[in-house]
């Protein structure tokens, strides 16, 4: 199968990175951030070791592009597409616009009527519904959750009675906290705690919401953390339209 995008356009190329392991960058992507004329990143110093850990060649045009400075950056993204020339922009990990900056960038760019592509790669959320081992039959995807309890419950009601996994970002100092909150609202639901996806010391802890809360209220833990939770029990008494939805427990 051939590349269907004309790379010739003023392009804005959104190049997801490892979300651990280095290695797992496509060779669609390793080729895309050497083609470009610039890129911008969230981080600079995050993206460059990609390119030292597989030779690659760096555009000369590299710029940061985070939370604190995306307006600026995407006015500079805009004026080098008007120039004719192609821009990539990578996130710290992961794709960019999910959770992430580059959301703006897109959307700015699209608006503007230039070709905007997005290259498949690695993804935290994917991982860790993959590693759970819950059955997905469909997810809801929270991001990163309100900080205040009260919020957090409004979140989880409104989504009690979906017939979807739940699959959400954490800081790792409110783990406890967050499945506290869930177990008490979601009640005891199977779950999943992915801590460091990918990378060396990569943790699964997988278990009831009643057990993991109580497991991560005294556990302290570092690095990034994803958690799953899985799907609520079906009411047998639904008949035949709860069986249409093939795969819940």
């Amino acid at each position: 199968m051939t590349d269907i995008t004309d790379e010739s356009e003023p392009t804005l190329y959104l190049i997801p990175t490892p979300i651990g392991n280095l290695e797992d960058i496509t060779l669609r992507s390793m080729r895309i951030l050497q083609s470009v004329d610039a890129l911008a990143c969230e981080d600079t110093r995050h993206t460059r070791k990609i390119f030292e850990r597989h030779s690659l060649a760096s555009p000369s045009i590299i710029f940061p592009c985070h939370a604190h400075n995306e307006d600026r950056a995407v006015g500079r993204i805009l004026s080098l597409l008007r120039d004719g020339k192609s821009v990539g922009l990578t996130s710290d990990a992961g794709a960019p616009g999910v959770s992430d900056p580059g959301q703006r960038a897109a959307a700015a760019v699209i608006e503007a009527g230039y070709q905007v592509v997005s290259l498949p790669g690695a993804s935290a959320v994917i991982t860790a519904l993959t590693v759970s081992g819950l059955a997905i039959p469909a997810f809801t995807f929270l991001g990163f959750l309100p900080r205040r309890p009260g919020r957090q419950r409004k979140l989880f009601a409104a989504f009690a009675d979906a017939p979807s996994a739940l699959v959400f970002f954490e800081s790792p100092f409110r783990v406890g906290k967050i499945l506290t909150v869930a177990h008490e609202i979601l009640g005891d639901r199977p779950a999943a705690v992915c801590i460091e996806l990918t990378k060396k010391f990569e943790n699964i802890h997988r278990g009831p919401l009643s057990s993991l809360a109580e497991q991560f209220s005294s556990q302290k833990i570092k690095g990034e953390v994803t958690i799953v939770i899985g799907l609520p029990a079906r009411d047998d008494s639904d008949g035949d339209e709860a069986g249409d939805l093939k795969g819940l427990p």
